[in-house]
Protein backbone atom coordinates (compact mmCIF):
# COMPACT_ATOMS: atom_id res chain seq x y z
CA UNK A 1 0.00 0.00 0.00
CA UNK A 2 1.18 3.36 -0.96
CA UNK A 3 1.28 5.79 1.57
CA UNK A 4 3.04 8.95 2.60
CA UNK A 5 6.58 8.11 3.95
CA UNK A 6 6.35 9.39 7.34
CA UNK A 7 3.60 8.97 10.66
CA UNK A 8 0.43 10.99 10.54
CA UNK A 9 -2.35 11.94 11.87
CA UNK A 10 -6.23 11.44 10.69
CA UNK A 11 -7.06 14.96 10.87
CA UNK A 12 -3.91 16.71 8.85
CA UNK A 13 -4.36 13.83 6.79
CA UNK A 14 -7.66 14.54 6.18
CA UNK A 15 -7.16 18.17 5.31
CA UNK A 16 -4.32 17.38 2.86
CA UNK A 17 -6.73 14.86 0.66
CA UNK A 18 -9.25 17.81 0.68
CA UNK A 19 -7.04 20.26 -0.12
CA UNK A 20 -5.19 18.66 -2.39
CA UNK A 21 -7.18 16.16 -4.57
CA UNK A 22 -9.40 17.63 -6.84
CA UNK A 23 -11.18 14.29 -8.23
CA UNK A 24 -13.93 13.46 -5.68
CA UNK A 25 -13.84 9.55 -6.34
CA UNK A 26 -9.77 10.15 -5.65
CA UNK A 27 -10.94 11.81 -2.62
CA UNK A 28 -12.77 9.19 -1.70
CA UNK A 29 -10.58 6.26 -2.68
CA UNK A 30 -7.70 7.98 -0.12
CA UNK A 31 -9.62 8.89 2.57
CA UNK A 32 -10.85 5.02 2.81
CA UNK A 33 -7.23 3.51 2.15
CA UNK A 34 -5.66 6.04 4.48
CA UNK A 35 -8.07 7.09 7.17
CA UNK A 36 -10.01 4.35 7.49
CA UNK A 37 -7.51 1.78 6.75
CA UNK A 38 -9.69 -0.21 3.91
CA UNK A 39 -7.36 -2.75 1.34
CA UNK A 40 -7.36 -2.10 -2.11
CA UNK A 41 -9.86 -5.00 -2.89
CA UNK A 42 -12.45 -3.32 -0.36
CA UNK A 43 -11.99 0.28 -1.90
CA UNK A 44 -12.19 -1.27 -5.82
CA UNK A 45 -15.26 -2.95 -5.05
CA UNK A 46 -16.66 -0.09 -3.39
CA UNK A 47 -15.50 1.91 -6.06
CA UNK A 48 -16.49 -0.72 -8.82
CA UNK A 49 -12.60 -0.14 -9.75
CA UNK A 50 -10.19 -3.29 -10.01
CA UNK A 51 -7.71 -3.68 -6.99
CA UNK A 52 -4.59 -2.38 -9.84
CA UNK A 53 -6.90 0.81 -10.46
CA UNK A 54 -6.81 2.07 -6.66
CA UNK A 55 -3.10 0.79 -6.85
CA UNK A 56 -2.49 3.46 -9.45
CA UNK A 57 -4.85 6.05 -7.83
CA UNK A 58 -2.47 5.92 -4.81
CA UNK A 59 0.34 5.98 -6.21
CA UNK A 60 -0.34 9.37 -8.40
CA UNK A 61 -1.21 10.91 -5.17
CA UNK A 62 0.28 9.73 -1.99
CA UNK A 63 3.09 12.04 -2.96
CA UNK A 64 1.21 15.06 -3.24
CA UNK A 65 -0.19 14.20 -0.03
CA UNK A 66 3.36 13.53 1.56
CA UNK A 67 4.54 16.63 0.06
CA UNK A 68 1.83 19.07 1.45
CA UNK A 69 1.71 17.38 4.89
CA UNK A 70 5.68 18.40 4.98
CA UNK A 71 5.16 21.83 4.32
CA UNK A 72 2.35 21.67 6.90
CA UNK A 73 4.14 20.41 9.47
CA UNK A 74 7.58 21.97 9.07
Amino acid sequence: MCKPSFKYDNTPMAEAIAECIHNDLHRQILRDALINGWSYERIAEKADRTPRQISRIMDKNAPLLDEWLRQKMS
